[in-house]
């Protein structure tokens, strides 16, 4: 797994981290069991605090992603497939909340807007 930060983006580092690990997760390259690098060897890797590396790690065991057993390390969970349902749900939102302004500032009807996802669903499906 490679986890990739920028100072630049504007996202605190630790969100960076936690949103590389819930992809990994989601999109099953880190499978249940697998162990994560160890907090101080993440935080070598990247050049950050182990602060930083700290709060992410915790992040992900609050919401469910991860269990660190002491004197092991930290391992990914079983998949939730709530979670993993909730995130397809804000992806699907976020794409079509994009498309939605597309049509408004080009004044395409929700009719057509409808009609064409329609049609994409269908060819999807063949």
């Amino acid at each position: 797994m490679k986890i990739i930060v920028s100072n630049r983006s504007g996202i605190p580092i630790y969100e960076q981290i936690k949103d590389q690990i819930k992809t990994a997760i989601f999109a099953e390259d880190l499978k249940e069991d697998d162990l994560l690098p160890s907090i101080r060897q993440l935080a070598r890797d990247l050049k950050i605090s182990v602060i930083t590396t700290t709060r992410a790690y915790s992040d992900l065991e609050q919401e469910g992603f991860i269990v660190n057993v002491q004197g092991k390390g930290c391992f990914v969970l079983p998949r939730n497939t709530e979670l993993a349902r909730e995130n397809a749900m804000h992806k699907m939102e976020s794409g079509l909340s994009a498309a939605i302004i597309a049509a408004k500032t080009e004044g395409i009807a929700k009719e057509e807007v409808v009609e064409r996802l329609n049609l994409l669903w269908e060819v999807e499906h063949e």
